[in-house]
């Protein structure tokens, strides 16, 4: 007998429910948008992902069963595409060009510039690191990101001393990504950022793949940000910037509800969401619930971050 599950969180309640009337009007927009967009059977030749040459196996990695390419590459979030799990799929890879891709860095750096993504493949010790990942609406994955340690990376920029946190920003081209054409619910394009020790701790990626090869265009190619001890919306997607501020950067779901979606965003499972527990979690491919782990798994490597906050007060 089949037995339909239920989903997890239901869409009303995953957006703030002060937007929720406006994103309705986004999805009706966006859906407009994208039927006009697409072709049919048509993907730029460029977007087909490519085998990454020389990848090492990292030590950073957790012995637990990796989801599958088709899981990873069909269920995720990328509005700009969509706002629902399967249309990133359908839609990113007929319409995102991840090639030719700068990323250009700037601010509070000795040595500010823009560098081709390619440059980060052929000149990088690619790793291959699985990582759990776990989204703020109770649903989790096990995926092999390809890619290099963001700190490697700062260190080329030398960041000087009034850099205290890291800004990224997503590419703001609405005819690669038409959900930016709609302003009525999110400030696009989509930021983030992070503390610079955050930035600068062993685990956190720039990944520009997954099992082995370039990123497909929903997962963010062709270079995209994995904090795995945070919450999935941190995880940035089609980075065009880094910047280095002496300010905390805003960020987007935080700015839509800081409430609901905080700066940090650490996973913790003493700390629910406003409108739904964080205690457990759903792993795809599973069917019953797991508990939720602290930093989602990452305590040893990441809890002295925080040292003196109070992890049950903030997000």
């Amino acid at each position: 007998m089949l037995i339909r599950r239920a989903p997890d969180i239901r869409p009303s309640e995953i957006t703030p429910e002060s937007i929720y009337l406006g994103r309705r009007a986004f999805m009706a927009g966006t859906g407009a948008l994208l039927a006009g967009s697409a072709i049919p059977g048509i993907a730029f030749a460029d977007v087909e992902p490519q085998a990454l040459p020389k990848v090492i196996k990292s030590k950073y990695t957790v012995d637990e069963k990796v989801n599958s390419y088709k899981e990873i590459t069909t269920y995720n979030n990328f509005y700009e595409y969509g706002t629902d799990k399967g249309e990133p799929a359908v839609n990113a890879p007929g319409l995102l060009k991840p090639s030719p891709w700068t990323v250009t860095v700037d601010g509070e750096c000795n040595k500010p510039g823009t560098v081709d993504v390619d440059d980060f493949i052929k000149t990088s010790a690619l790793e291959e690191r699985v990582y759990r990942h776990r989204c703020v609406e109770a649903w989790s994955m096990v995926i092999p990101w390809v890619g290099v340690p963001l700190a490697d990376v700062i260190k080329r920029f030398e960041p000087n001393g009034n850099a205290k946190y890291v800004a990224f920003q997503t590419l703001d081209d609405p005819k690669q990504m038409p959900g930016e054409k709609s302003d009525l619910v999110y400030p696009w394009p989509y930021t983030e950022g992070l503390r610079m020790d955050e930035a600068m701790n062993a685990l956190t990626l720039l990944s520009v793949g997954l099992y082995g090869k370039t990123l497909a265009a929903q997962n963010g190619a062709p270079i995209r940000l994995v904090v795995p001890w945070k919450y999935g919306f941190k995880d940035i997607k089609s980075i065009v910037r880094i910047s280095f501020v002496r300010n905390q950067p805003k960020t987007m779901w935080n700015q839509i509800a800081a409430d609901e979606y905080g700066f940090y965003a650490n996973v913790n499972p003493n700390h629910d969401h406003p409108r739904w527990s964080q205690a457990k979690e759903r792993r795809i491919g599973e069917f019953l619930r797991r508990p939720t782990l602290m930093f989602n798994g990452y305590t040893e490597q990441v809890a002295s971050l925080y040292s003196g906050m109070n992890l049950d007060t903030w997000y």
